[in-house]
């Protein structure tokens, strides 16, 4: 659907007509809610003062409060109201905030970060998850989300690879286009906006361009085009030299001409101004402003930094009225589609608000336990009826801080606020307490941390922009009202144990976005302490947490079971827990490699692994309590490149005595030698549940589009021999066949507009 429709004109023009230059300008604007405020409360004058004009958005609405459901409510409901009965005007703002993990706020559903949500490669339970989000968000009177993240992350140094969906485009496409269809519903009038982020290549190398195009902006596209997105936040990156803010080959020739994207461009918090500040690519913040315009962004947020000074641009020739009358529309556009201008707008829902109920909580304990990667087990998991005594260690043991990943509600307010958040609301489920709802009265569990996260301050805070004592008070508030860890303690009840289960990894001051680390293995002296567990000759079971692949290949052959439990979100304890005894059967796959070094390097299965240097375990890779058989493949001989769906079908049998889900992996090779095709793509998966000793058949449906390269400045299909293959992992090939594709090579002379297979269990 167009953004600007005739429905929407007829509301939009006339207000634009009747606009003055300073209206224009509110509208293309963001503020801060606590601009507003007077001991703790919406002023009346302050509104008066600071947005007379009225305003575009209100930035991180509910982050930047501790507010509960009903409050928050009638607090956008204040404001609206204030907007309009006492604006010329009288437009409502729009109300944004994140939602990578659900809506954040307060008491909201706190769902596992986004890179956890990778490894679940279910796009069905991502939709879940975000319609849960758009009915809290709606509730509360906001319409508008920056998410999801749609960025590709390669390096596990990388401190914002936890938003990531992980390495892959296609799986990122998947999950990102199921994130946006949950979030924006069937109509946006009921719905709410979602901001596909952060255009383009941000995190990585992005000036290659075949990597680029083919990779680094599908899920972008495939968003744009496929689930209707209509919010693009720029990065804060540079391509060709030119920050991406005030870049028009990306911002207008790559995502309006190429892309055909027709919506609104917000900025990124701050970007503009660096421009001029961190880029010195303009000499002053008036001139950042008209050049970012210009590009192609019509939104400044968070603050009016440089867009209050684009009148005096027109003067001194640096933009036209006109330049900015079209921001100003597709501004007001984004408030048409979301009702905002409807004669009487719906703001928030009456009465009493439930942001946690049982059905999200159940969706936030599904999500985690498909998120949850089983790395390693030698027969230990899931625990045995024998085992009577075990040791809980480790930082992440008890506490709830490796649960949170960076942009929920509580990560926000500690790391922003240097507040401490309520661990009850929501209730944050650590894995000891889920251990004792799952073992009951039968097992001894005893506890004891045995050692710190990190002795120092192991992650260093990003100064620019940042400032430099958030980190000392976000780690002040990790551990305020823990008692000191005591080694000896943890070492003793280590021995009089049947098992250990060592906690460990990160929490939110370790990483996120304005922290870095040294390195990624086990932070402090983690691994340290996981070598005294060892040479007390009990099984380990080590259980990682954290927003990256933490290497542990000094550790892993020693251990009996390896799990990475990412930041599993408000029930990510429950589902640990449930998966070590054995109540869930593990069933996530990697969507990042994980590595066997620290060296800082990109790593992206899709270029081959060296022989000399294997990862410690592979994109796709994750293990089961049963095993799976594949058999019966087919795929077609030949077809044309220009035809339409091609099949590739087996069978997967669960040969094992325990209920599972296996996830069917899908990729292609090419065969030709002068082929600039990746060595392995990704081009089709499918979850399949089956009972002990059940067999299903899974028939995927190829284009030929989707073997699409960039090459020469076009989109060309070549024709050639393919190879299929379906595996358990990228390297656990089990099938493989292949096909030719006869006639001439086809040229997508609109681009791509097939992304992905269909597929079908039987």
């Amino acid at each position: 659907m167009p953004f600007s429709t005739p429905e929407t004109e007829i509301l939009v023009e006339p207000l634009l007509s009747q606009m003055t230059m300073d209206e224009k300008i509110a509208q293309i604007t963001g503020t801060r809610i606590r601009e507003l405020m007077l001991d703790g409360k919406i002023s009346l004058e302050k509104c008066r003062e600071v947005i007379p004009n009225g305003i575009g958005h209100f930035c991180q609405f509910s982050t930047g409060q501790a507010l509960p459901p009903e409050d928050l409510r009638d607090l956008v409901r204040e404001v609206q109201h204030f907007l309009m009965t006492e604006t010329r005007m009288k437009i409502p703002a729009i109300f944004h905030e994140e939602a990578i993990t659900g809506f954040a706020t307060l008491s909201a559903t706190t769902f596992p970060q986004q890179i956890g949500m990778g490894c679940s490669w279910n796009p069905e339970l991502v939709k879940n998850n975000t319609q849960s989000t758009r009915q809290n968000m709606r509730a509360a009177g906001a319409t508008f989300a920056l998410s999801p993240m749609l960025d590709l992350s390669r390096t596990a140094h990388w401190n914002r690879h936890q938003e990531s969906y992980g390495e892959d485009a296609y799986l990122t496409s998947r999950l990102g286009v199921a994130f946006v269809n949950g979030l924006q519903g069937d109509d946006l009038k009921t719905g709410v906006a979602a901001t596909v982020k952060h255009f383009a290549g941000y995190g990585t190398k992005n000036n290659d361009t075949k990597t680029l195009y083919e990779e680094y902006l599908m899920p972008h596209e495939a968003c744009i085009k496929i689930a209707g997105a209509k919010s693009v936040m720029p990065s804060y990156g540079v391509y060709k030299s030119l920050p991406i803010s005030v870049n028009p080959t990306m911002l207008d020739r790559m995502l309006r001409r190429e892309l055909e994207f027709d919506g609104l461009v917000v900025s990124d918090y701050g970007a503009i101004p660096m421009v001029h500040k961190k880029y010195k690519q303009s000499p002053d913040m008036m001139t950042a402003g008209a050049m970012a315009i210009n590009a192609g962004v019509d939104i400044e947020l968070s603050s009016p930094t440089t867009f209050p000074f684009l009148a005096e641009a027109i003067d001194k020739g640096l933009v036209t009225e006109e330049i900015i009358n079209i921001a100003v529309r597709r501004s007001l556009t984004m408030k048409a589609r979301l009702g905002l201008l409807d004669k009487d707008p719906v703001i928030g829902t009456d009465g009493d608000l439930d942001f946690d109920p049982p059905a999200f909580r159940k969706l936030a304990y599904e999500a985690a336990c498909q998120s949850i990667v089983l790395l390693k087990n030698n027969g230990i998991l899931p625990l045995k009826k024998e085992i009577k005594k075990i040791a809980l260690v480790g930082p992440n043991a008890a506490t709830v801080q490796g649960l949170l990943g960076d942009y929920t509600y509580q990560a926000m307010r500690a790391f922003w606020k240097g507040e401490q958040f309520d661990p009850l609301n929501p209730k944050l489920i650590s894995l000891k307490e889920g251990l004792e709802n799952s073992l009951g009265t039968s097992v001894e569990l005893k506890h004891e941390r045995g050692c710190d996260w990190s002795a120092s301050l192991e992650a260093v805070i990003d100064k620019d922009g940042f400032g430099d004592s958030r980190l000392g008070k976000l780690k002040l508030l990790t551990v305020q009202g823990l008692p000191q860890p005591d080694l000896q303690n943890a070492i003793k009840i280590s021995n009089e144990s049947d098992i250990i289960i060592a906690a460990v990894g990160e929490n939110i001051s370790l990483n996120g976005e304005g922290r870095s680390r040294k390195g990624i293995g086990l932070p402090g002296e983690q691994e340290e302490f996981v070598e005294k567990l060892l040479a007390t000759g009990k099984p380990v079971i080590l259980i990682i947490f954290g927003g990256r692949q933490q290497v542990i290949d000094k550790l892993e052959g020693r251990c009996a079971a390896i799990i990475n439990a990412w930041f599993p979100g408000e029930e990510g304890g429950n589902a640990i827990a449930d998966i070590l005894t054995g109540k869930v059967n593990p069933s996530a796959k990697l969507c990042v490699t994980y590595p066997n070094t620290q060296d800082r390097v990109e790593v992206n299965y899709q270029n081959g692994y060296s022989l000399s240097n294997m990862p410690l375990y592979p994109f796709g890779f994750g293990l089961s309590y049963t095993n799976y058989e594949y058999s019966d493949f087919k795929i077609s001989s030949k077809t044309k490149t220009n035809s339409d769906r091609f099949t590739v079908s087996m069978t997967v049998k669960n040969t094992g005595e325990i209920d599972g889900q296996e996830i069917v992996q899908l990729y292609v090779s090419p065969t030709e030698n002068n082929s600039t095709m990746k060595a392995i793509q990704l081009k089709g998966f499918q979850r399949v549940a089956l009972k002990s000793g059940e067999k299903k058949k899974v028939v995927f449906k190829i284009s030929p589009q989707q073997l699409v390269q960039y090459k020469n400045n076009q989109w060309i299909v070549e024709n050639g021999t393919y190879e299929f293959k379906v595996g358990a992992s990228s390297t656990d090939i089990r099938l493989k066949g292949q096909i030719e594709m006869q006639g001439e090579n086809l040229i997508l002379e609109k681009g791509r507009q097939i992304f992905f297979s269909e597929s079908q269990v039987e």
